[in-house]
């Protein structure tokens, strides 16, 4: 009963040899939310999302392939997953503002990102390591993986586009209808379009707001970057976003932890659901799960079993 009790702790970080499980990540979440939190204060997001809308007036489906390529190449490339977090309170507004609602904003983003994942061709966290274990090249099955990569995608694609188009059409269809109204007030409020000027403070502080992003994909892929770096860094991006718009203290402060207390929910959950992977793995199941599926993959070729 004990260990039970402490699985949700051991979520966040393991309680004997206190070495980090899932409480980087929660971080890493507070600080997104936080960085969000001042972004979304200068007003900066709001503006840039009515110029897309009004850019992208009668195209606006066009996002969904657009950027389900741009999350499907992060999941190929190196495993996009816990990086992908902070882009749902981006698009979520950007989505329901061209009047989808945030079932297509979270399907463009998960479904992109996981058929990236599920077709990893060079991701050095799956395909790399599953091919080291089984002494062959990496390289071997790279044409069935990209074959399922791009079958993939356009499957996804076409899912989420008929579902948007059906909800653009009848916002009753959507899954998350009964609370239109509440996710209209939270993620655009009771702002009309056109109210936000474009500023030049507000284009200097969406780009660093793009640029932080750039950044945190390339520290990630490249440099080798982990959520440490990636929390160092969007504070270090916070703090420049604050004095761009010469913020007070007072008000750097408040909208930080405002920012911060927004996505709190999803910080907790995040190492309490990874409680449930160590009361997993401390009842054994996790390795009766992968002798079974051993089994079962015993006897094919090492291509297959890498892929």
């Amino acid at each position: 009963m004990v260990d039970v009790l402490l699985a949700p702790i051991d979520g966040f970080y393991d309680h004997n040899s206190y070495e980090a499980a899932a409480i980087d990540v929660s971080l890493f979440i507070l600080i997104i939310g936080g960085f969000l939190g001042l972004v979304t204060k200068t007003g900066a997001i709001d503006a840039g999302i009515e110029r897309v809308t009004a850019r992208l007036k009668g195209r606006e489906e066009m996002m969904i392939p657009i950027l389900m390529a741009l999350f499907a190449a992060g999941g190929t490339v190196y495993g996009m997953a816990e990086e992908s977090l902070p882009f749902y309170a981006l698009l979520v507004p950007v989505m329901m503002a061209a009047r989808f609602d945030p079932m297509v904003a979270a399907a463009t983003i998960l479904l992109g990102a996981g058929i990236g994942v599920l077709g990893s061709t060079i991701n050095p966290f799956a395909t790399v390591i599953a091919a080291n274990a089984s002494a062959i090249p990496f390289t071997e099955g790279m044409l069935l993986r990209v074959v399922m990569l791009v079958v993939g995608w356009f499957i996804c694609v076409a899912y989420v586009m008929r579902y948007a188009r059906m909800v653009r059409e009848d916002a009753t269809k959507s899954v998350v209808y009964d609370k239109y109204e509440e996710n209209k007030a939270h993620f655009l409020g009771d702002k009309e379009e056109g109210q936000l000027e474009f500023t030049g403070t507000r284009k200097l502080i969406l780009g660093i707001f793009v640029a932080s992003f750039g950044v945190m994909i390339y520290g990630v892929a490249v440099v080798g970057w982990w959520m440490a770096e990636i929390s160092a860094m969007f504070l270090a991006a916070s703090i420049i976003v604050g004095l761009v718009a010469r913020m007070s203290e007072e008000d750097f402060t408040t909208s930080f932890i405002d920012g911060a207390r927004d996505l709190l929910g999803v910080a907790l959950i995040i190492g309490i659901a990874r409680g449930i992977v160590v009361v997993m793995d401390n009842g054994m199941i996790t390795d009766t799960i992968l002798f079974n599926a051993e089994q079962m993959i015993t006897g094919l070729s090492s291509v297959v079993s890498s892929t």
